[in-house]
């Protein structure tokens, strides 16, 4: 597979009233093309503002990029998303790239109804006609699963339940056969079982249309059904990235450790007490000059108060930003 997406050093920081905020702070990763990356990370980690910077989503001011560049490689070649102009962009926004919001509500105009929003992407991006927007529309709401199309497509975002809801969006987000595919947190809102709907749902279209994702989420026991690749993010910071196996079997970050022990497990043969990370997050008004986790880490030494640890490779396709080595049970020798 060839590289879909290269993110590289990615700055994102807001000036606000309290002060600068470091949001994202050299973020870089790579996307193939047909995969699905999770990007994990607890509330405020830079998930949401890393890809929402890429598509210039971010309000500015008070956002600001100050460094990175992100290299896409769709329809037209190769181009640096950060340089692209505001009316490049929303050619990309919607076209190349689709986005899956967190909240199906606040996405959707409620004074228009859903088949006239996903047709409207058509007419803007494919130069189809009103008749071929309002066939290919009622394909689209067949193949994210709303019964009734045909009724459906003159229907209010009111009259939808969250699940349908999110299924419009859904369909808005695949309705020009984007290369990518961002879902942010697209199932958080939801209950259990229309959430496994909706994972299930992104696994058809992607073998289906052959999409990259990155789903952005908190809850890694999602993640182990639906990706190959997962990053861990931390005080808008990667902090390891590796194939979803490897990262449950041999995390190699005291922080993915913390997240996978605090997940509930249904082969446990007593009850015992969820595992909490202690402490709290970084405050991102404060430059960091040291790890960010090392408050709240129990391998915390010397080094990691003095330097910001970068990314190494601990293992096949697997990195990690750490200065201990939890499998010797040493400080790294890097």
């Amino acid at each position: 597979m060839s590289k879909i997406l290269e993110i590289k050093d990615l700055v994102t920081k807001f000036y606000t009233l309290d002060g600068v905020v470091n949001a994202v702070n050299g973020v870089s990763f790579d996307l193939e093309e047909g995969e699905t990356l999770a990007v994990v990370g607890e509330s405020g980690s830079g998930k949401s503002v890393t890809m929402m910077s890429l598509l210039g989503l971010i309000p500015m001011p008070p956002g600001k990029i100050e460094a990175g560049t992100a290299i896409f490689n769709g329809d037209k070649g190769s181009l640096d998303l950060l340089q692209l102009s505001s009316s490049e962009l929303r050619d990309i926004r919607g076209g190349q790239i689709g986005f899956v919001f967190q909240d199906p509500i606040s996405t959707l105009n409620p004074i228009l109804t859903v088949g006239e929003q996903i047709s409207e992407i058509l007419t803007r991006h494919k130069g189809m006609s009103k008749d071929e927007a309002h066939k290919r529309t009622i394909k689209l709401l067949t193949q994210v699963g709303i019964p009734d199309p045909e009724l459906r497509y003159k229907s209010f975002p009111f009259q939808f339940s969250g699940g349908m809801r999110q299924r419009v969006v859904i369909a808005i987000a695949i309705a020009c056969t984007p290369k990518i595919i961002i879902a942010d947190e697209p199932t958080t809102a939801l209950d259990v079982t229309v959430q496994a709907q909706i994972v299930d749902l992104f696994k058809r279209l992607r073998e289906a249309l052959g999409v990259a994702v990155i789903w952005i989420t908190h809850d890694l026991g999602v993640v182990a059904g639906i990706a190959e690749r997962v990053l861990v993010m931390y005080g808008g910071r990667p902090v390891e990235i590796a194939p979803v196996n490897d990262l449950y079997e041999n995390p190699q970050h005291p922080y993915t450790i913390g997240l996978l022990s605090a997940l509930p497990r249904m082969d446990a043969t007593e009850s015992e007490r969820l595992v909490s990370i202690k402490g709290s997050p970084p405050d991102l008004l404060l430059s960091q000059r040291h790890c960010p986790f090392a408050w709240r880490c129990d391998y915390a030494f010397d080094r990691c108060w003095e330097e910001i640890p970068s990314l190494i490779t601990v293992g096949e396709q697997h990195q990690a930003s750490c200065f201990y080595d939890l499998a010797k049970g040493e400080p790294r020798d890097v």
